[in-house]
């Protein structure tokens, strides 16, 4: 009896992979980057303590920029476009403490998930690697 629980539950555990997820949104374009980060510079260092956000916009990381956030269990990165609105002047987004403001729709977007109450798709959010103690690779 035993074998036939662990044949069913194998299956389950073989298909678990944090390193699979989709990101895909039809309103977003997938363009392919990866940006180091060293904590210990000034413009970073806010992301060394938990629910920490910063803003990086260096023109090659994501569509309008991304957001990079301490969860305090790790690290998470997310597209600064607006994920629910095509492409326009008001589609990047702000960052308003542990949530991310769309100012299309004014949608406020926790940046622990990366979900707004209601809305269609989350943010589109990018592989965060943590390298060292001060160094992250994010990428697509």
């Amino acid at each position: 009896m035993k074998k036939y629980i662990i044949l069913l539950i194998l299956p389950f555990l073989m298909g678990c992979d944090k390193e699979n997820f989709s990101n895909n949104n039809p309103y977003l374009p997938n363009y392919g980057f990866s940006l180091n980060i060293n904590m210990s510079l000034p413009q970073y260092s806010n992301l060394q303590f938990p629910s920490n956000a910063v803003y990086i916009n260096n023109g090659s990381a994501g569509v309008r920029g991304i957001f990079v956030f301490n969860t305090g269990s790790g690290y998470v990165a997310f597209d600064a476009a607006c994920p629910n609105q095509a492409l326009s002047s008001c589609s990047t987004m702000t960052l308003s403490g542990i949530n991310a403001i769309c100012g299309c729709d004014s949608a406020s977007y926790s940046l622990f998930t990366g979900q707004a109450a209601g809305m269609q798709y989350s943010m589109k959010q990018y592989r965060v690697e943590q390298i060292d103690a001060v160094s992250l690779r994010v990428y697509n």
